[in-house]
């Protein structure tokens, strides 16, 4: 199970207008911000990627707006394990479970996490906060990161078992953000 103690949050390559061709889009940039907000309420750091960002753009505002407090890492590598600044962050947040989201499925995010899978990381990759240009591509993705031994859970599910009980003052903000 996930705790708040081992986990960190990965945002990858959620830009321009690669971003607006996703499948499921809004529900996609909710879903972004629901376990971004979700994170920095249970004190969860966050690493947050944008590939080629002089071809492809910054990340779009819905997401960028929470994520005001922390910086981007460019990259060229389709995994963010193949830049060392990644790599750097990475291990100097000392977590070994890695909750992914973010685009697209069946390549930046399948890339990282099978890298991160080989590294040792326990992989989780939120299914409803990551996407596709199409819905074969996502559901691809997500099914060869699950046979190379990543798992898949959602931003729901996510949230409430780094919670692990239903009371207290972060158990009502969860709530909020869930709504």
């Amino acid at each position: 199970m996930l705790t708040t103690e081992n986990t960190a949050l990965l945002i990858i390559d959620v830009q321009g207008k690669l971003a607006q061709l996703m499948q499921g889009k809004e529900v996609l940039f909710e879903n972004l911000q629901r376990i971004i907000r979700g994170a920095q309420i249970l004190g969860i750091p966050i690493i947050w990627t944008e590939q080629n960002p002089k071809g492809l753009g910054p990340t779009i505002p819905e997401v960028a707006h929470f994520l005001s407090d922390y910086q981007p890492i460019g990259k060229l590598s389709f995994s963010c394990c193949g830049n060392e600044d990644f790599m750097r962050e990475l291990r100097a947040l000392n977590r070994k479970q890695i909750l992914i989201t973010g685009i697209e499925t069946h390549i930046c995010v399948y890339q990282t996490a099978m890298d991160l899978i080989n590294l040792g990381y326990e992989v989780e990759v939120v299914a409803d906060a990551v996407s596709s240009r199409t819905v074969e591509n996502k559901e691809i993705g997500l099914e060869k990161i699950r046979d190379g031994g990543g798992k898949s859970t959602t931003t729901e599910t996510a949230l409430f078992e780094l919670l692990k009980v239903a009371e207290g003052e972060k158990f009502k903000e969860i709530l909020q953000i869930m709504k």
